[in-house]
């Protein structure tokens, strides 16, 4: 997960202004060409094309049918910005496509709305994140994605096999379906890290923590804070459908965003409740190297206290006087040797009844 630095920021920033027409790309992740795949479909039959060329895209036709742009990297600045400029899309809207560090956002223009927001890729072995940005109309929706992903393929299958009601409904359905498909990422995502939280186990004081324990949990309150924080825009967008405020969102599909927003509150949710877990891992984490510190140090209090009534002995007969009657005692060496070991064994047993060890 990689944040935008903000010396980054300026130099974007400064280009913008020296030039407005230029777009520029802010990630990382390069692609060596774009794919563009289209479904036009309606109850009665659908067409897909995949690898279109954006020379043969056109604006899109109000005759019956839905369409669904979906294309797959951004790093060809020239290709995206032709795609866009085709469907008159505005070149502000290009520019915040493109630049996939911004804070997610939702904006209304004069024939389309356009919607950006954060996902995650589902993946074994890390948390991979995403931008991806809705460009919706009357009859259409155009998807942008950094990535080639699998979760929107069962979409795509829904409208090949005609499952479900997805080929009879407007383009605005297959959106609340997409966001709903993002969020169920998210939740698996959230479920990962809980299981990973459970793996912490820091109650057996006899067991050394691991060195990078807290590192990790420290990783995870930073990842599910960027999860909380990814979610918010998207349940002020359900919010902002739920007003009637997009145009292009129709009154019988309000129930179904209402349920997007449902689904955001719950994630909010769940997310704070493992921040709290984090937050009480890391109290006990710090209370069991307390716990332990102290441990050692009561053994090591215990070990001196017991050592010095002997070393004490030791030290008074180890002195050069001659005038000392005891060296002179043919039983002396054992009688020392019987006064430091009953000392010894007198408070190991006094310890050991007040459950000091």
């Amino acid at each position: 997960m990689e944040f935008l630095k903000p010396v980054r920021l300026v130099s974007i920033l400064n280009r913008k202004k020296d030039d407005p027409s230029k777009f520029v790309f802010t990630g990382n992740l390069t692609i060596q060409e774009t794919d563009i795949q289209l479904f036009k479909y309606r109850k009665e039959a659908f067409v897909e094309e995949k690898n279109i060329s954006p020379d043969i895209l056109h604006t899109f036709e109000k005759n019956g049918y839905n369409y669904w742009l979906n294309i797959y990297g951004l790093n060809e600045t020239a290709t995206i910005a032709s795609i866009c400029e085709k469907q008159g899309i505005h070149s502000l809207v290009i520019q915040d496509i493109l630049d996939v560090n911004q804070r997610p956002k939702f904006q209304e223009y004069e024939y389309f709305s356009f919607l950006t927001l954060k996902s995650i890729v589902p993946s074994e072995n890390e948390m991979i994140t995403e931008q991806i940005s809705f460009v919706f109309g009357v009859n259409f929706l155009i998807s942008f994605q950094e990535r080639k992903a699998d979760f929107f393929e069962h979409l795509r299958i829904r409208i090949r096999e005609d499952k479900g009601i997805l080929r009879e409904r407007s383009a605005d359905y297959l959106l609340y379906a997409m966001l709903e498909s993002i969020l169920d990422n998210y939740f698996k995502t959230l479920s990962r890290v809980d299981e990973e939280i459970e793996k912490f186990n820091f109650t057996n004081t006899k067991k050394e923590p691991s060195p990078n324990a807290l590192e990790l949990i420290e990783n995870h309150k930073k990842f599910v804070h960027f999860i909380k924080k990814s979610i918010l825009p998207i349940k002020e967008f359900a919010q902002i459908v739920e007003r009637g405020e997009c145009h292009y969102i129709e009154k019988k599909h309000l129930k179904y965003f209402l349920e997007i927003k449902d689904l955001c509150l719950t994630l909010i949710d769940n997310s704070d409740m493992i921040l709290s877990s984090l937050e009480s891992q890391t109290n006990l984490f710090f209370s069991v190297q307390g716990h332990r510190m102290n441990q050692v140090m009561k053994t090591l209090t215990i070990v001196a206290t017991i050592f010095i009534p002997l070393t004490f002995i030791a030290g008074i007969y180890g002195m050069n006087f001659s005038n000392m009657p005891e060296l002179e005692w043919k039983y002396g060496y054992v009688g020392i040797w019987s006064i430091m070991l009953s000392v010894f064994f007198g408070m190991v047993i006094y310890f050991r009844r007040k459950k000091w060890f």
